[in-house]
């Protein structure tokens, strides 16, 4: 997962659409949240590039960014796999409808 902010006053919304553009241009598939997005892609490597290619897409005199890699080795799983396997032992949607 990360999370690419600029420091700055009024909305975001505009320079964190700007990092998310920039992993277009990657071999990722990506899913954005209220608290950053999710990247998968085949090794670290090409994760590495996107994620500092979305960080130097936002312009600001201050820029933010967190970089969480899960790496599981053993057994390929996707981000959506994960889900459901919660949704599973859940027995209902992993969100609420509030």
């Amino acid at each position: 997962m990360v999370s690419v902010a600029p420091v700055i006053e009024e909305s975001m919304a505009g320079e964190v659409a700007k990092a998310v553009a920039a992993l277009d241009d990657f071999d990722v598939s990506y899913e954005t949240n209220p608290m950053g997005t999710v990247i998968e892609a085949n090794d670290v490597e090409t994760l590495l590039d996107a994620v500092g290619a979305a960080h130097q897409a936002v312009d600001g005199d201050r820029v933010s960014t967190v970089v969480k890699i899960d790496d599981k080795r053993t057994a390929e799983t996707s981000a959506a796999q994960k889900v459901e396997s919660v949704e599973d032992h859940l027995g209902h949607s992993a969100r609420s409808d509030r």
